[in-house]
This record gives C-alpha cells, sequence and structure tokens, in this order.
C-alpha cells in the first residue's frame, strides 16, 4: 500500500512527541474546513483525554498541559513539516471524534507563507473577522484560484479598494461628512 502525503506529514509530526502525545492527526486541505484557504494544507492535532470529561474548562487544561510539557517540541514541529502547510492547531480530542468549531485551542503558523505576505503591505493595517455564507466564499475562493488575490484578507483589501476607486464613493464620502457636520451642530 502506497504511503500519501497526509500519511507522511502525520509520521513526521508523530515523530517530533513522544509514543502517546498524540491522539490522532488530521490534514486538511482546501474544502475539509472552512479556514483553510485554496491552496493551503493544514494539520490538526488531537491531544488525548487520559478519562478527563468533555467541557472548555477541561479542553483549557489539556490544551494549557500539553503546551507546557511540549514547547520545545511544538516549536520544533515547524522546522519538521513541509513548508506549504499553512497552520497547525493542537486541540483536545473529543470522545465522539467529532470536530468542534469553539473551545480552546493552541495554533502555530498562519498566513506569512503567502507569495506577498502582509509585512510588504506599507501601510498599516487593522484585523477585521468576518463570517461569509456559502456562496459569498465560493466567490471570495474562486478570485483566489484565478489569481486575483492571494488569501482571503487580500480578496477582501483588493474588493474594498475597488469600491474605494467608484466615483460614487467619493460622493458617498461628502454626504457622510455633510452628516456629521449636521450632528455636530446638535
Amino acid at each position: 500500500m502506497e504511503e500519501t502525503a497526509a500519511d507522511r506529514i502525520e509520521k513526521q509530526l508523530r515523530s517530533v512527541f513522544p509514543e502517546g502525545t498524540i491522539a490522532r492527526v488530521q490534514v486538511l486541505g482546501y474544502g475539509d474546513d472552512p479556514e483553510v484557504e485554496p491552496g493551503d494544507t493544514a494539520v490538526r492535532v488531537y491531544i488525548p483525554r487520559s478519562d478527563r470529561p468533555e467541557g472548555e474548562e477541561a479542553d483549557e487544561e489539556i490544551v494549557s498541559t500539553f503546551e507546557e510539557a511540549n514547547r520545545r517540541l511544538i516549536k520544533k514541529v515547524r522546522e519538521i513539516l513541509p513548508r506549504f502547510i499553512g497552520w497547525v492547531e493542537f486541540r483536545a480530542d473529543s470522545p465522539s471524534g467529532a470536530v468542534r468549531s469553539h473551545g480552546p485551542v493552541l495554533r502555530i503558523g498562519g498566513r506569512a507563507g503567502r507569495a506577498k505576505a502582509l509585512d510588504e503591505v506599507s501601510e498599516e493595517l487593522t484585523p477585521v473577522m468576518t463570517r461569509l455564507g456559502p456562496a459569498d466564499l465560493a466567490t471570495v475562493d474562486t478570485l483566489i484560484t484565478a489569481g486575483i488575490a492571494n488569501s482571503r484578507a487580500e480578496v477582501l483589501r483588493w474588493t474594498v479598494g475597488r469600491i474605494r476607486e467608484n466615483p460614487a464613493y467619493a460622493q458617498l464620502q461628502e454626504r457622510v461628512h455633510e452628516i456629521d457636520e449636521l450632528k455636530a451642530q446638535f
């Protein structure tokens, strides 16, 4: 049986930690999880519960204890995994094996490996979080796949820039300024 890329990544990751430290590993590609962008690969590492109850408080303790005990090894993970891995997330395993979208996690890595890193942008940027429905997410991801942008954040910056270039936007700004002046008179 041929070893898949996901199997190799899991094997590399498990080789860093002592036996029994990791319950399971999930290698995620685009479409497997909404947080994985086109062209990205991510890894979720599940930490054994060791008969501890399920719940946010217990999960927080599991993740915190894992981080304290394995801080040096966690840093090594970024060195041994392929560069195309966007992020690695450590979370408490669920007895049912289900992935919960909430709860404490330890995440290493991010978007710095993209073709156009954020530090290449000369102006100061403010992070903004948004939730998109399936149609909007598909639109954003199509723009990434087409090469218009390299990440979801970059697509949204690009889109706002296009709006700013529209002559109607200048008129809108003027009206907002007029409204602000009227409010100040009260």
